[in-house]
């Protein structure tokens, strides 16, 4: 018998929301996978509209996410796990990201989900990727649940809208992938909250059909999702918003944030 698969398909909805200095909104649909980094080669074999390494209906890269070295993408996440203090102990890392559809994939936010063997979960990695082929990613600890819940804080280091100050503060609300998912992040300044996006989604098993089914729903997803910031961004210059100066992207890949939320950027070997 086939034993059933981690990863997943999470077809869902992501909305933005901007408070000031003028009400802004945005939603639009997606479809996110869950890949199990261990179950890659069975991926490969066991579904034909799904490849990694190659070119298919979708595909993943490794080499996408990371630090676009090549290097295996356990031994990245798991040399940052350490570097924060969080000892691996060979359990499951699990991404959540767009795949590429017919060759192409553009993600503003993939999350590594890194558990320890008894499936708690030990560190999210959160990587983010700007429209000028820059990325950072934030590696935190995790704490515990709240109400089931997982809240992590830290400080901006990475320029990602051109329209959104440096010196603001992170918070994350993750219930990690199960039958749903929910992610919401927080950006705040010294005046409060200032801007929310909101992930949620629905698990889907991974099946030929079901891939078919979501490319015949969202046929031009990674264009739609880059389409949709230009476009939110053309609306948020006539409303009155200026371009804030783009910094030079951090020296190293990864921020590592500690228990108390105090970030330091460190090279995670």
């Amino acid at each position: 018998m086939t034993p059933p698969l981690a990863s997943a398909l999470f077809p869902g909805q992501v909305t933005h929301l901007r408070r000031r200095p003028h009400e802004h909104r945005l939603a639009y649909r997606i479809v996110s996978m869950l890949i199990d980094l261990d179950e890659l080669e069975a991926l490969d074999r066991r579904l034909r509209l799904f490849s990694v390494g190659r070119f298919n209906l979708f595909s993943f890269q490794p080499a996408d996410r990371g630090d676009r070295s090549g290097r295996p993408l356990r031994v990245q996440i798991e040399a940052a796990m350490t570097a924060v203090g969080v000892v691996p102990d060979g359990g499951p890392i699990r991404v959540l990201t767009m795949p590429r559809v017919l060759g192409w994939a553009f993600n503003p936010l993939s999350v590594f989900f890194c558990h320890r063997r008894d499936e708690s979960l030990a560190a999210i990695l959160w990587e983010v990727d700007n429209t000028f082929g820059e990325r950072h990613a934030y590696m935190i600890p995790v704490e515990g649940l709240d109400d089931g819940e997982i809240r992590q804080h830290c400080d901006k280091r990475f320029y990602v809208s051109p329209f959104m100050d440096m010196d603001l503060t992170y918070a994350f609300r993750v219930r990690p992938p199960g039958t749903t998912l929910s992610v919401v992040i927080e950006l705040a300044d010294a005046e409060g909250p200032l801007f929310t996006a909101r992930h949620l989604a629905r698990r889907v098993e991974l099946s030929d059909r079901a891939l078919l089914a979501a490319a015949l729903a969202m046929p031009f997803q990674a264009l739609g999702v880059v389409a949709a910031i230009h476009w939110q961004a053309l609306r948020l210059f006539v409303k009155g918003l200026r371009l804030r100066p783009r910094p030079a992207a951090p020296t190293e890949p990864v921020t590592l944030v500690s228990p108390e939320f105090r970030s330091r950027e460190v090279h995670a070997p």
